[in-house]
Parts: structure tokens; C-alpha cells; sequence
């Protein structure tokens, strides 16, 4: 995965446990892309100030992900249901009845999984 759209992730589920400076610095820098001296010159602090910040957030962020594995879980459960929708998909084009028994059991053991999860 693409370090920038794991980050824009990690920050979709674990930014509220920011402070909201942090908050605001970082979100300027995975939401809308902007530079470490753009974000500086926005806030009124330093270039290497703003630098760190995102450094400490980038950090902060990867411990809870360490601890609570949410981003993890999602893409697991995104993968699964992604793999149901192709299952369902080949069951509506198959003719043969035991082809489609076996699909059916595939999506059901993973649909099993997934509620197991949660």
C-alpha cells in the first residue's frame, strides 16, 4: 500500500485520539497534501517544527494501529467481502448445481468469518 494512503487510513480511524493541533497539522498533510512549509507558513510555526509534528504523528498513529489492528481488520474484511462479490457474481452465471453448491459454501464460510471477527 502506498505509505500516503496508509497514512490518510491510520488517520481515518485513529485522528480523534489526536489532540486537535495535531489534528490540524496533520490532517493539512494527508488530507489535502500539503507541504511540510506550506503547513508551517498556514500555522505559523516552523517548517521543522511542522516536520516533526508529522514525524510524532505518523508514530503515535502506528502504535495504536500496533495495539488495536483496526486498520488491519478492515482490509482483511474489505479483501473477504470483495472475494463474496466475485463468489455471488460467478454463482448467477453458472448453469452447473454442484459448482454452484460450492460457491455457496465458500461464501457462507466467509461470511462465517467475518461475524466470528466482530
Amino acid at each position: 500500500m502506498e505509505p500516503i494512503v496508509e497514512q490518510a487510513l491510520l488517520y481515518d480511524f485513529y485522528g480523534e485520539l489526536l489532540t486537535e493541533h495535531q489534528k490540524e497539522i496533520y490532517g493539512d498533510y494527508v488530507q489535502y497534501d500539503l507541504s511540510p512549509s506550506e503547513i508551517a507558513l498556514d500555522h505559523g510555526i516552523t517548517r521543522q517544527a511542522a516536520y516533526d509534528m508529522i514525524k510524532r504523528c505518523n508514530k503515535i498513529l502506528a502504535g495504536y494501529e500496533d495495539k488495536l489492528h483496526l486498520l488491519q481488520k478492515f482490509l482483511k474484511t474489505k479483501e473477504m467481502v470483495a472475494r463474496i462479490n466475485i463468489f455471488a457474481k460467478e454463482i448467477l452465471e453458472q448453469e452447473q448445481r454442484a459448482e454452484i453448491i460450492d460457491k455457496l459454501e465458500k461464501i457462507e464460510n466467509m461470511s462465517n468469518a467475518i461475524l466470528e471477527e466482530y
